[in-house]
């Protein structure tokens, strides 16, 4: 007897259906055929414990199973529970009936227990696309598939409950979730708020325009002047997320396995990669592609603590992706896409010894050796951040001070509202929502300066010896800060402000 059961793929970001076909037929063996991986061959002896344990058998016969299209390589032990459905159908041991109208997916302990998987959220998106009934999935993996709205998501426990349900003996109901209640849940910044930063007006500065905009940014200063600190609290001044991205973000956090049992991300992720990172891990890939940490941080923040220290060729890898804002990944047997679109914020000390030309500090740092340490950030991905600013430690009238300073949350309003004139401002252009992500041609069209401004940037742009890149990153920025403001038009002193925040290309820095 011949059936057909349903499964799925997930390549990049995004779910392939996969036809799983089992013949069984008279004779002995157990054939699998489809470019199945080493878990996948490896399933009959997962699926012949589970069915054993639970009353079922494997047929003693000639099992034949294809994987279909078969031209596709079949990854991970997630088939389980799609190939142990399928032969119990093909062997008459449950009704063939409804099996077809499902996606079944999980991986099978030998109790028949069964565990989570990846990209469910994906998955569910596919089966709705393509007309099926339903999915049965794990029920780790329950919340984030059931964002899908309009499908029925069956969370099963083991394999036990998915053969009741093909019987009509077992009660198994579909989840529902409120995903309109999940997204407009209240977000709990307290970990980490503006608040506690005692002085650092300026930066604070910086960050909030950085936070408007979208635009990348880099912290230098010695130890303890409290770079790190005000990184962590940038997402707590960005903008909520839309459900689009919500909905993105989540779908690759699904795919890399990193979902538990939260359901649909509502708050901006932050990724903070160790500097002994390697390329694959930061733009992902691999022998299993997965995404990688510019991936994960898609809609959120990237944070590279001491720039230097990271390896010159990881850095370069992502001078594309900067630019982009997305990831090609392309390998001998396959090209997959990752969206990247992230706030980079870096940090790093301004020489190795942590000082720079302080005459009190207790580390000295040879000319030669500041050389090399700065020339590990090349000048192509300094351009493409937008804000270079000097981090100097807090006096300690300031560190003693028992006032609380802004909050995020207000700070936070100042930021959403920039961003509406700036949603306002593109809602023409697709894939374009803030300053950041302006082309040549928009900066042209929406950064007119009157003579003023304009004599002052070609002042600025001869004296400090600036790329053409750099010039569209200070009209960017002066864009953010007239936003700020409410100005319609970019002023002279908003394009004097913006100029400040190019530290790294003045002189003394990278000579």
């Amino acid at each position: 007897m011949l059936v057909k059961v349903f499964g799925s793929a997930v390549f990049g970001v995004d779910a392939t259906t996969i036809t799983v076909e089992v013949n069984i037929d008279k004779g002995i063996g157990y054939h699998l055929v489809g470019l199945p991986d080493s878990a996948i061959k490896e399933s009959s002896y997962r699926i012949a414990a589970a069915l054993k344990n639970n009353q079922y058998e494997l047929p003693g016969k000639k099992i034949t199973i294809n994987m279909a299209p078969a031209d596709l390589r079949k990854e991970g032990s997630a088939y389980d529970l799609t190939l142990a459905i399928g032969i119990l159908a093909a062997s008459g041991q449950i009704q063939p009936d409804k099996v077809g109208q499902y996606i079944i997916m999980g991986e099978l302990s030998l109790d028949g227990g069964l565990q989570p998987i990846k990209g469910a959220l994906s998955i569910a998106i596919k089966a709705k696309e393509e007309g099926f009934t339903g999915i049965i999935l794990p029920f780790q993996n329950v919340k984030e598939a059931a964002i899908v709205e309009g499908l029925d998501v069956y969370g099963v426990e083991n394999v036990l409950q998915v053969i009741d349900f093909f019987e009509d003996k077992g009660n198994l109901t579909p989840t529902r979730i409120d995903t309109q209640a999940e997204f407009t849940k209240t977000l709990d910044f307290s970990e980490f708020d503006f608040s506690d930063v005692k002085g650092q007006e300026g930066i604070k500065r910086c960050m909030e325009i950085a936070a408007a905009g979208g635009h990348n940014i880099i912290l230098i200063g010695p130890p303890g002047a409290g770079k790190t600190m005000l990184a962590k609290r940038l997402p707590s001044i960005l903008p909520p997320m839309s459900m689009q991205e919500a909905l993105e973000t989540t779908k690759i956090h699904s795919v890399a396995g990193k979902i538990k049992d939260t359901g649909l991300l509502t708050q901006r992720p932050f990724r903070s990669p160790h500097h002994t990172a390697s390329s694959v891990s930061l733009v992902g890939g691999g022998s299993y592609p997965q995404p990688g940490e510019i991936s994960l941080a898609h809609n959120g923040v990237l944070f590279l603590d001491e720039l230097p220290e990271f390896k010159r060729e990881v850095l370069e890898v992502m001078r594309q992706p900067l630019e982009d804002r997305e990831v090609t990944i392309s390998r001998a047997k396959f090209t997959i896409t990752y969206p990247s679109s992230f706030m980079l914020v870096a940090s790093m000390n301004p020489s190795p010894g942590g000082y720079f030309n302080d005459p009190n500090a207790p580390v000295s740092t040879s000319p030669m050796e500041m050389q090399r340490y700065l020339s590990k950030i090349s000048g192509p991905l300094l351009d493409r951040i937008d804000i270079h600013i000097e981090v100097t430690p807090v006096p300690f009238e300031k560190l003693s001070d028992t006032r609380k300073a802004e909050c995020s949350t207000e700070i936070r309003k100042r930021v959403t509202l920039a961003r509406a004139i700036q949603t306002a401002r593109f809602e023409n252009y697709q894939h374009i929502h803030y300053n950041a992500q302006m082309s040549s041609k928009l900066i042209r069209e929406f950064c007119a300066l009157d003579d003023v401004s304009l004599q002052l940037l070609k002042t600025a742009m001869e004296r400090l010896n600036l790329s053409a890149r750099a010039y569209d990153r200070i009209l960017k920025v002066s864009r953010t800060i007239a936003d700020l403001e409410g100005s319609l038009s970019i002023a002279s002193h908003h394009i004097a402000e913006a100029i400040q925040y190019r530290s790294l290309d003045r002189e003394g820095w990278l000579g």
